[in-house]
């Protein structure tokens, strides 16, 4: 069984399917990159995978253990699988330090100390190790979103999904944030990405995914999927994302 596995995932808003029959095999330090349009299920599928998001239907494994339905630990499960929001969603009266500590105290039991540690460990990597007094209105967009992702890493989770983590940005400062997450690839951390940035999403991703009316219509390796895509309507996405100077 693979490291992530999602069988068969349905979620439904009222009577509309958003997600229909879902399935897909993530391996250990794999990055997976879901592309689409706008409405084709990606954040949902993602914030299913947590349990951000009750699913009408399927199952979702980690590493052989049942984590989705009726008896889920959900503090657990996000313990292991973090996510980052692409409207940053931190805690506009706490430092930048105090967001990121918060959920190592509350939830994992550290000691302040441990958790002070590790939270200017994780900025100095992100080269914000001058911002842990800083309140989140005082920083800019990229810095935010930094931020955001090292709150997310200071719980150490087994998985990161990453929900259109540039989509908010103005366009000088998507390249900071891609930066961190390439690192984090380089380094060996299993990830889901929903992102419109495709050419990173061809430099970093071990597969990618293309999601079209909530089915994965098509996926293989980037060099396949966008040098040599199959199915039509992917053919028309990636057409239209290199018309518009974003491949």
């Amino acid at each position: 069984m693979s490291f992530l596995q999602i069988q068969d995932l349905v979620k439904s808003y009222d009577d509309t399917p958003v997600l229909r029959s879902v399935s897909l095999d993530v391996d250990q330090h794999e990055v997976v990159c879901l592309i689409g349009a706008s409405g084709s299920g990606k954040s949902t599928l993602l914030r299913c995978i947590n349990s951000l998001e009750e699913i009408d239907g399927g199952e979702v494994w980690l590493d052989d253990q049942l984590v989705s339905g009726e008896g889920t630990d959900v503090d657990q499960l996000r313990r292991d699988v973090g996510i980052v929001f692409q409207s940053f969603n931190l805690f506009p009266h706490m430092t930048v330090q105090q967001n990121i500590t918060l959920a190592p105290r509350k939830i994992r039991g550290l000691a302040d100390r441990v958790a002070n540690d590790r939270a200017a460990e994780l900025l100095q990597r992100v080269g914000l190790a001058d911002k842990a007094s800083t309140y989140p209105d005082q920083l800019s967009g990229g810095q935010q979103q930094r931020v955001a992702i090292v709150r997310a890493l200071a719980m150490d989770p087994r998985v990161l999904l990453l929900d259109e983590i540039t989509s908010a940005l103005d366009p000088e400062l998507v390249a900071e944030v891609l930066d961190i997450v390439r690192g984090l690839a380089h380094d060996g951390l299993t990830m889901l990405l929903a992102t419109h940035e495709m050419s990173f999403a061809r430099e970093v991703a071990s597969t990618v995914c293309f999601l079209h009316a909530g089915t994965i219509l098509e996926q293989g390796p980037p060099e396949q999927m966008f040098g040599d895509p199959q199915e039509e309507r992917t053919k028309a996405f990636l057409h239209s994302v290199t018309a518009a100077g974003r491949l």
